[in-house]
């Protein structure tokens, strides 16, 4: 669907708001068409409200994501390292560990490899020097991905050497709906396709 049609716009939008236009385009069709027809051209407005409320059921909320950060801080090395292995498998990756060095795991899926580094996901902030360690980490082993886990933030510095080098910052609520999709038992997102 294109970004800028009507429908794809709808879809970023609150789901009321496509059944507010479904309502309006309603009162005003049936002003000068049967109601059978003014209840067909709102369909297409409901059949909108529905997925962007059946979407937003699914997503996880601020309260249960910062419920999930806060679990996540309070994990062992384990169950961390547990549960960040079971999602990744969960998207189709091939996981194995990497015993030593920055990187703590190793992905594969379609021909691709990459290296993940996690052990250092209670850091409140990141900055630059572990993210140019996995990434000459990564350059050693002829790897292309680089993802940095961190239930912290990352400083300015960090997120622009990430963006420079194609690296991938999982964190804050892409992290929290990692860790409530594993509890969950769902599959929430991919890293690359």
């Amino acid at each position: 669907m294109a970004k800028q049609s009507l429908f794809s716009i709808l879809a970023r939008q609150p789901w009321w708001a496509s059944v507010v236009i479904a309502a309006i385009l309603f009162s005003a069709a049936r002003l000068v068409v049967p109601d059978i027809i003014a209840v067909a051209a709102m369909l297409p407005f409901l059949g909108v409200a529905g997925y962007v409320a059946w979407r937003e059921l699914r997503t996880p909320g601020t309260a249960t994501i910062d419920e999930a950060l806060e679990k996540i801080r309070g994990m062992s090395w384990d169950n961390f390292s547990a549960v960040t292995t079971e999602a990744f498998r969960r998207d189709g990756y091939e996981v194995a560990e990497i015993a030593s060095g920055i990187a703590d795991l190793e992905l594969r899926r379609n021909g691709t490899t990459c290296v993940v580094s996690c052990k250092r996901w209670k850091v409140a902030q990141t900055g630059i020097g572990p993210l140019r360690e996995l990434h000459q980490a990564a350059q050693a082993r002829d790897e292309c991905v680089c993802i940095y886990v961190s239930a912290g933030e990352f400083t300015d510095q960090a997120r622009k050497f990430a963006n420079e080098k194609s690296m991938q910052l999982l964190h804050g609520a892409a992290l929290g709906k990692l860790v409530t999709a594993v509890s969950r038992g769902k599959r929430r997102w991919m890293l690359w396709k």
